[in-house]
């Protein structure tokens, strides 16, 4: 993960190696070897899927002028303050890795876990879930993704019934996710509350350019709006479809995405929310060479 922009790219090397030294540990030597079972745990994951975000925009920076807005998905929206010049990457790595941990920690102390459904409309799976929250158990849409991808995030008795009413109303499939924790729901609300004694510590400044937060799909542009939200993301819906949305509103007709760090997952969302969107996907060390090769 991220060894060959580390290779090619001495912008990427660099901002591995900082945010290594800033964390305590070769976050990047787990990232490059693994093992998996190590790299994949949240604690680890998300500074990982951000320095890898932080590299691949290290590089590009120079040629990624006239930016309108920056979005990312959950965690993702640490990256795209970071891309803002809200947050450097040492400082978002050192925050998701204490976001990580805590985010474990309230799924260990009251376990939840998330499907996600596929071929059904938001609104229909928000009903099922409403339907199944019953006896205190939690059922929530988590990730508006796509029009017809939704996740939901809760307890497991209460996330099981919703599974089972989104096919009873047509889902095509739901599937059960590996994760520590029902994440984006109510049950986050204790690491929700210590998380954001992290961000007020944290140096934040003021965007550069609008970042479209996960919470209200409404630009950000101060810094201390950006903490509040940050806070309220872990126990929120990621309204992705209406951050696309906004996004595609605040850009124009003309404009072209660009989706930094490993995978291209989020560019398949985009067309299927914004029809006929202009985007690249930039996470290995090729594409980003091809990106700079034609800009």
């Amino acid at each position: 993960m991220g060894k060959d922009l580390a290779e090619r790219f001495p912008a990427a090397r660099d901002t591995f190696q900082a945010i290594d030294q800033a964390l305590g540990f070769a976050l990047s030597r787990l990232m490059f070897e693994g093992p998996e079972e190590d790299l994949t745990a949240t604690h680890n994951a998300q500074p990982a899927i951000l320095a890898h975000s932080a590299a691949v925009f290290a590089v590009i920076a120079p040629r990624a002028d006239g930016v309108a807005a920056a979005a990312g998905h959950s965690l993702g929206e640490y990256s795209a303050y970071v891309t803002a010049g809200a947050l450097s990457a040492i400082d978002a790595a050192t925050l998701v890795r204490r976001r990580g941990e805590l985010m474990h920690q309230a799924g260990s102390e009251r376990p939840g876990t998330m499907a996600a459904v596929l071929g059904l409309a938001t609104a229909e799976v928000e009903a099922a879930c409403r339907e199944s929250s019953v006896g205190g158990a939690v059922a929530v849409a988590a990730n508006l993704n796509a029009p017809d991808q939704t996740v939901i995030s809760g307890d497991p008795e209460a996330v099981a019934r919703a599974s089972a009413a989104c096919k009873a109303r047509g889902a095509k499939r739901v599937i059960a996710l590996k994760v520590s924790g029902a994440f984006h729901s109510s049950l986050m609300g204790p690491a929700a509350n210590q998380l954001r004694v992290a961000l007020e510590r944290a140096p934040f400044h003021d965007p550069g350019f609008p970042v479209i937060a996960n919470a209200t799909a409404e630009p950000v542009r101060d810094a201390n709006r950006a903490r509040r939200l940050l806070g309220d993301q872990l126990t929120t819906p990621v309204r992705w479809v209406a951050c696309m949305q906004r996004a595609a509103e605040l850009a124009g007709s003309d404009a072209r995405f660009l989706e930094i760090g490993p995978g291209n997952v989020l560019a398949g969302l985009l067309k299927r929310t914004v029809p006929g969107a202009n985007v690249v996907s930039l996470g290995s060390a090729d594409e980003v060479e091809r990106f700079l090769e034609a800009a």
